[in-house]
């Protein structure tokens, strides 16, 4: 009889570590929503600033353009430095041409680390020119590179809206060169 209540008690205490895993691991993957919602935010707060109202808010100009291959082309809208450390590139994978377009492979690099996790923008990199520094994509504790990933193809005319997240430069830098394989590269200065 007490080797089935031991038996017992192993499976609930299983039981409850898978779900107090999951429950932990839940939490953590909705906690990173919220980090989505920043640049909303900062959008909702310059709506507020009292400036008046253009035919184009809400749509952010570009800082740079980088032009690639087959007609793709990506917009740059902004660099951000965060108090943690980061630097968030924001901007718009658009596809120019007439035709639908492969999004190419080489746009994640070459690491064996980001290949396994598919088609992404883990290839770019930031080139701080006078602390001649290089900067790649930040991954996860997983390998997985902090940017948009799941990229395809797009449709004639399509743009779809990326990020990049990289290790912030010291705050004295405020221009990089944004490379990214198989683009033109382009100069953008980073705010924050």
């Amino acid at each position: 009889m007490s080797i089935r209540f031991t038996a017992q008690a192993r499976r609930g205490m299983v039981a409850l570590a898978v779900a107090a895993g999951l429950a932990l691991g839940a939490a953590g993957c909705g906690s990173g929503g919220g980090d989505d919602k920043k640049p909303d935010t900062s959008a909702s707060a310059s709506k507020s600033s009292g400036s008046d109202p253009s035919a184009q808010e809400g749509q952010d100009d570009p800082i740079a353009e980088l032009r690639g291959s087959n007609g793709l082309s990506l917009q740059v809208t902004s660099a951000v430095r965060d108090s943690g450390g980061f630097v968030t590139v924001n901007g718009t994978l658009k596809n120019d041409s007439g035709s639908a377009v492969t999004v190419p492979s080489a746009l994640r690099g070459d690491e064996t680390e980001i290949i396994a996790h598919g088609r992404s923008l883990g290839g770019a990199t930031l080139v701080d020119s006078k602390e001649k520094k290089r900067y790649y994509v930040l991954r996860d504790t997983e390998g997985r590179p902090l940017t948009t990933t799941g990229l395809s193809i797009l449709k004639a005319g399509e743009a779809v809206s990326v990020f990049m997240q990289f290790p912030a430069p010291p705050a004295s830098t405020t221009e990089v060169t944004l490379q990214l394989p198989t683009f033109s590269a382009a100069t953008i200065k980073i705010s924050g």
